[in-house]
């Protein structure tokens, strides 16, 4: 069974920090890659960062050496540290295993909501 759960979000202020984290089905996992989405209010979805089965990791410019992914292939559990967030970085958070394509290869969970304030 295919699952997604997201936490770890919440309310904080700009320049402060967060850790997100993702729980995923062995199915999700054995994919390979892996990556943190995200959706702010009036966007569409984007794909910020992304970590191969090995570990190696790529980011969007926009959080380009503020974010840090991570995954534990054991535990079965991803991670996104947040730093020096930007009131920008506003947005609904959802994790899943990457496609080729860079578009999520499963249907979304709930995701978990990070509210930066100014």
């Amino acid at each position: 069974q295919v699952q997604l759960v997201e936490s770890g979000g919440g309310l904080v202020q700009a320049g402060g920090s967060l850790r997100l984290s993702c729980a995923a089905s062995e199915d999700i996992f054995s994919g390979g890659v892996l990556g943190w989405y995200r959706q702010a209010p009036g966007k569409l979805r984007e794909l910020v960062a992304r970590i191969s089965l090995v570990g190696r990791a790529t980011y969007a410019d926009s959080v380009k050496g503020r974010f840090t992914i991570s995954r534990d292939n054991a535990r079965k559990m991803m991670y996104l540290e947040l730093n020096s967030l930007k009131s920008e970085d506003t947005a609904v958070y959802y994790c899943n295993a990457v496609a080729l394509s860079g578009k999520a290869a499963y249907g979304w969970g709930k995701g978990t909501l990070v509210t930066v304030s100014s």
